[in-house]
């Protein structure tokens, strides 16, 4: 691999790195779209943490929105990063986690 695209998939590894973080990806890779309130109520977060999580995984690039009303809703951007999280999630059995 490139330089460039080592970059990038570090970016992207950066961003989803916290646990509030793979939850919103496992549960946008199953339910396609969501509001905050849903996600909130999904994952049993507060909404301001996850809004300002949301936030900064849109900016980045790996999460893209669309309004409807006074609603947004966030999607998956980047669909790639659910095989990623899948094969970490695989690891567990060999990393004893």
């Amino acid at each position: 691999m490139n330089a460039e695209k080592l970059e990038k998939i570090a970016h992207i590894l950066k961003t989803i790195a916290h646990p509030l973080r793979i939850g919103v990806v496992e549960l946008l890779s199953r339910e396609k779209q969501l509001s905050v309130n849903q996600i909130c109520a999904y994952l049993n977060t507060e909404q301001s943490l996850t809004s300002h999580h949301l936030s900064n995984m849109k900016l980045k690039g790996v999460l893209g929105s669309s309004k409807e009303g006074k609603q947004v809703f966030y999607f998956l951007k980047v669909e790639e990063v659910v095989t990623v999280l899948n094969c970490l999630s695989k690891c567990d059995a060999q990393l004893n986690l």
